[in-house]
C-alpha cells in the first residue's frame, strides 16, 4: 500500500468541489480572467471558484464570517464580499498585503473617480504630469531593474510613478490604485522575459522595447474601474478585515470561536521562495534592495517553506521539532524519520540543499497556524485548506496527510482529502528531478 492509499478520517465520496475543473482548482488561471482578482498576476493564486463553490456548499450567508491566515492578494475576502459575507484575512508579506489591501477597497464616489481618471490622462498627455529630467541615479539601482528595462524606460517608469503620487496628493484611495496600475504594468512592459516563477531577465522582448509606459498604465487603470463597476453593482454591506501579520499567532480583535468557515492556500511545501517572487516589484518601490533586506523585512516573516529560510547553525535532529508536534503520535516518528533521512541525502549531494531543516521548520510553523485557526473557529465549523505535497530528494511527504493528523491533535474533530490533481509531469524528462509522483488537494477539516 502507498501512502497515498491509507485510509483518511472522516473520508466521504461525496466532494466538496463538484462543479468546477478539479485540475485548475489550485491555479491562478481563472482568476487572470476575473475583474478585481486580475488588477495583479500572482504565481501562488488560486482559483476564486473554488471558493465561491465552497461557499455555496456550506451555505455562508450574510452576516456570517470567513477567515483565510494565508490571505495572499485577497481571493478569499474578495469573493466573501462580492456576496455580502464578512472576512478576516492575515498576509505576511508586506507587499502581498499592500496588493490585497487595495484590490478590497471598492468605496470610492464613483463620480469622482471617473473625473480624477479623466483628468489624471489629461495631465499625462499634455505633458503637466511629466517630471523633469529624474534625479535618480539609475547607476545605483539593483542590478535587476537595469537588466529588465533599458535607462529610458527606467526613468519613465519613476516619472509616471512621482507623477502618479504628485497628481492625487492627499487622496490616499486613488493614490493606491495608481500605485498598484503601476505595479500591474511593470512586467507587462519589461524589456526582458520576467516570468515566474523564477526572474531571469535574459530573453529580450523586442514586442516590448518601444511600449509606451503612460498609455499602458492608464490602460490599466481604466480596466481597474471598469472592473470596480461590475462588482460594485450588486455589493451587499459586509465588513472587511485584511491584516498584516502573522497566521502563527492570535491576531488582536480577532475572538476564539468568532468565526463560520475558514479557507486558505497555504505555501507549500516545494521550496519556493515566495519573498523572492515579488523581487522586481519591491526593488522598484524602493521596499527592498538586496537579498538582505529581502530577508530581514520579508523572507524572515514567513512560513517556512524554502531552504533560503533556514540557517544549519546550531541545528540538531533531537531539536528540529517543537514539542507540541512530538505530542502527534500518528505522525511524529514517521516524519521525523523522513527528515534524519534528507539530512543524510544532503550530504551526497552537490548542492546539500536543507531539506531536512524547511520540512521540519514548515511543520513546526503550520502547527502554530491551524491551532490558532481552529481556536478562532465556531464548534462544527469547516477549515479548507488547497495543498501540494512534495518529495525534496525524492522522499515523499504527504503534507495533506500531515497536516490532518495535526489538525486532530489542535482541536479538530476529523478530516478528509479530496484529491484535485496530479502534479510535477512537466519535470519528468528532468534527469536531476525525483520520479515520485505528487498531487494536489483538499484538505477539510470539521471543528
Amino acid at each position: 500500500m502507498t501512502e497515498y492509499s491509507l485510509p483518511m478520517v472522516g473520508e466521504t465520496e461525496q466532494g466538496v468541489i463538484k462543479a468546477l475543473s478539479r485540475a485548475e482548482i489550485g491555479t491562478f488561471k481563472d482568476s487572470l480572467r476575473s475583474p478585481i482578482h486580475r488588477w495583479f498576476t500572482y504565481p501562488a493564486g488560486f482559483s476564486y471558484k473554488a471558493v465561491e463553490e465552497a461557499i455555496k456548499e456550506y451555505g455562508l450567508k450574510r452576516g456570517q464570517t470567513i477567515y483565510d491566515p494565508f490571505v495572499g492578494t485577497g481571493t478569499t475576502q474578495i469573493v466573501a464580499k462580492q456576496r455580502g459575507i464578512n472576512s478576516v484575512g492575515i498576509e505576511a508579506h508586506p507587499f502581498v498585503y499592500e496588493v490585497a489591501r487595495i484590490k478590497l477597497f471598492w468605496e470610492f464616489d464613483y463620480q469622482r473617480l471617473d473625473l480624477q481618471i479623466s483628468q489624471l490622462e489629461k495631465w499625462l498627455s499634455e505633458g503637466s504630469g511629466a517630471c523633469p529630467p529624474l534625479d535618480k541615479d539609475t547607476e545605483r539601482l539593483p542590478a535587476l531593474l537595469k537588466n529588465c528595462f533599458d535607462e529610458r524606460k527606467l526613468k519613465l517608469l519613476y516619472q509616471l510613478k512621482a507623477s502618479i503620487e504628485d497628481f492625487a496628493g492627499s487622496d490616499v484611495h486613488f493614490g493606491d490604485l495608481g500605485w498598484l496600475a503601476l505595479v500591474s504594468i511593470l512586467r507587462q512592459v519589461a524589456d526582458v522575459e520576467t516570468g515566474w516563477p523564477y526572474i531571469a531577465p535574459k530573453k529580450p522582448l523586442k514586442s516590448n522595447s518601444n511600449k509606451d509606459v503612460v498609455k499602458a498604465f492608464l490602460r490599466q487603470i481604466r480596466l481597474m474601474r471598469d472592473d470596480l463597476s461590475s462588482v460594485n453593482q450588486s455589493i451587499m454591506p459586509s465588513t472587511t478585515r485584511t491584516v498584516l501579520g502573522d497566521a502563527r499567532i492570535s491576531t488582536p480583535g480577532l475572538d476564539n470561536e468568532s468565526v463560520d468557515f475558514a479557507f486558505t492556500s497555504p505555501p507549500y511545501l516545494n521550496n519556493y521562495d515566495y519573498a523572492d517572487r515579488t523581487r522586481l516589484e519591491t526593488y522598484f518601490f524602493g521596499i527592498c534592495s538586496s537579498w538582505q533586506d529581502i530577508t530581514e523585512r520579508i523572507r524572515s516573516k514567513l512560513i517556512t517553506s524554502a531552504t533560503t529560510q533556514v540557517h544549519r547553525n546550531g541545528w540538531r535532529l533531537d531539536t528540529a521539532f517543537i514539542d507540541e508536534l512530538k505530542r502527534v503520535p500518528t505522525i511524529y516518528d514517521e516524519l521525523f524519520r523522513k527528515v534524519r533521512q534528507l539530512s543524510e541525502i544532503r550530504l551526497q549531494k552537490g548542492g546539500k540543499k536543507s531539506y531536512d531543516l524547511m520540512v521540519s521548520g514548515y511543520f513546526n510553523d503550520m502547527y502554530k497556524a491551524m491551532r490558532q485557526t481552529a481556536d478562532v473557529l465556531r464548534q462544527g465549523a469547516t477549515f479548507i485548506m488547497i495543498l501540494g505535497d512534495s518529495a525534496p530528494y525524492g522522499v515523499l511527504i504527504p503534507t495533506e496527510r500531515y497536516l490532518g493528523e495535526i489538525g486532530l491533535s489542535v482541536g479538530f474533530t476529523d478530516y478528509r482529502i479530496e484529491e484535485l490533481r496530479g502534479r510535477g509531469g512537466k519535470w519528468r524528462t528532468n534527469p536531476q528531478r525525483h520520479k515520485v509522483a505528487l498531487r494536489e488537494s483538499l484538505l477539510i477539516l470539521k471543528k
